[in-house]
């Protein structure tokens, strides 16, 4: 019998329908009614809150195919018996990417530059750079290392911090319990840590405190990894360049669109052109893994 397998919209029909494995494919953005019957794969769609996921029914569903690689908020809301796999390999190099556009654009005062644009004004002044600055790098995954790879010729120090402190091919690797004698020395701070219950509330009061003035922090990581207010109280002391927010999406009336020495983008460290040929290469692999009757990949979550 052949797999069935449903699909957010009607662009992933073509691209499955390459593969030559005579799947039985249809539409279901996962916002009406299941479909009837059994769905061996399930591609979720890109953007859709993980509450979405409280009503599939999972008895009927064998695997979720995620279009992102956080999957915070998954496990609470996927009924039991559920599989969800996440999106390794597709976005890791996109956020890197931005986590380094984001330093770069607060060093270099972009912020500063836009709005004198939008005044027709022209005002030279002299700005920061990454060159001979100690870069503090927070996560040394997926996206940690792309931020790694990005950063080689910038001509700044990095440190790299993970959760324990080791060594390994690039070098050592300081423990995150290090923080408080790491950050006091620290130009620029580039969070790209999973959110766990560990890196909760990272950047607090104390985190931000311990900064030099006009030190910058980046955020790629998750909105909550980051106290929003603390942030708010050590503006405009520091300075502030993140993809994610708690809350997100901001308020229309959030203090932070208008605060100085912030610079905002709307999560969307993933949503590049390089985005959709890479989660078409993992949904092909987990098709054809499944098709073999081998174990799902990139499982992140089971309830």
């Amino acid at each position: 019998m052949a797999m069935r397998v449903s699909v957010p919209d009607a662009s992933w029909l073509d691209s499955l329908n390459d593969l030559g494995l005579g799947l039985d494919l249809l539409v279901w953005d996962t916002q009406g009614p299941q479909p009837d019957g059994d769905l061996d794969l399930v591609v979720w769609p890109y953007t859709l809150d993980p509450s979405a996921m409280a009503s599939v029914d999972t008895s009927r569903v064998g695997v979720i195919q995620g279009q992102s690689l956080g999957f915070d908020g998954v496990a609470e809301n996927l009924p039991a018996g559920g599989v969800f796999c996440n999106a390794i390999g597709v976005h890791e190099e996109s956020t890197a990417e931005l986590a380094v556009t984001l330093a770069l654009a607060s060093a270099r005062r972009l912020d500063v530059f836009a709005d004198q644009q939008s005044r027709g004004e022209w005002v030279k002044t002299f700005t920061s750079s990454l060159i001979d600055k100690r870069v503090l790098l927070l996560g040394i995954g997926g996206i940690g290392g792309e931020i790694v790879k990005r950063l080689d010729g910038f001509g700044c120090e990095l440190i790299r911090v993970g959760t324990s402190a080791r060594d390994d091919e690039r070098g050592h690797v300081h423990a995150t319990s290090e923080l408080p004698q790491l950050l006091p020395r620290a130009d620029v701070v580039i969070v790209a840590v999973p959110l766990t219950e560990q890196t909760t509330g990272l950047i607090d009061d104390d985190f931000l405190g311990a900064l030099p003035d006009d030190a910058i922090v980046v955020n790629v990581a998750r909105g909550k990894v980051a106290d929003t207010d603390a942030v708010l109280r050590a503006l405009p002391r520091i300075r502030f360049a993140s993809d994610v927010f708690d809350p997100e999406p901001l308020p229309d009336d959030h203090p932070l669109w208008a605060a100085k020495n912030v610079i905002i983008t709307p999560h969307v460290g993933g949503m590049t052109s390089a985005m959709r040929p890479r989660i078409e290469k993992v949904v092909h692999r987990q098709v054809r893994a499944l098709a073999a009757g081998e174990e799902p990949i990139n499982v992140a979550v089971r309830t």
